[in-house]
């Protein structure tokens, strides 16, 4: 049995309109960037960037977006997105660009580096703060949403605890 590889391409939807990425949808994003393909490279590309292209994640408030192909053929896809300029989506076009943030072999990798990402991304919001009550808001909502990420967890673990606690008494 041969292994297939693929590349992430970890990509960021910018654009102007907030209405833009919030009518984001896998599908369209898909079939739009499959249409800029074969426009750029034509048939050839078309062809060659079809087998095993997906949208894997795609993420509509943040505008992010992981794109998977195979890896001999990810230029093609990887060359085609700045000729991405708008997106269509229920009868509205809105301008539109992707930009590119990483490339990686595996979701994993994407994934760390999208956390790096968002970590620089934070301390700049946090330097252009225009004052103290707008930088204790901030880091009082990413402290909030990273305690209750910590109370899910552990409510996890002590769930899963208990259960086994209770069958080995029995």
């Amino acid at each position: 049995m041969v292994r297939f590889k693929h590349r992430y391409l970890l990509c960021e939807v910018v654009s102007d309109d907030p209405r833009c990425r919030l009518s984001l949808e896998d599908r369209v994003l898909g079939s739009l960037v499959r249409d800029t393909i074969a426009r750029v490279h034509g048939t050839f590309g078309a062809a060659a960037s079809s087998i095993g292209f997906a949208v894997r994640y795609l993420n509509a408030y943040t505008g992010i977006v992981l794109l998977r192909c195979r890896k001999e053929f990810y230029q093609l896809v990887w060359s085609a997105l700045p000729f991405i300029t708008y997106l269509e989506n229920k009868g509205h076009r809105y301008p539109c660009f992707l930009n590119t943030l990483h490339v990686g072999g595996t979701i994993r990798t994407c994934q760390k580096f999208l956390i790096q990402y968002n970590r620089r991304q934070l301390l700049i919001l946090l330097q252009h703060c225009t004052d103290e009550g707008e930088r204790e808001a901030i880091q009082k909502s990413v402290t909030r949403s990273c305690l209750l990420e910590e109370e899910s967890g552990e409510e996890e673990l002590s769930d899963g605890g208990g259960e086994e606690a209770a069958d080995t008494m029995e």
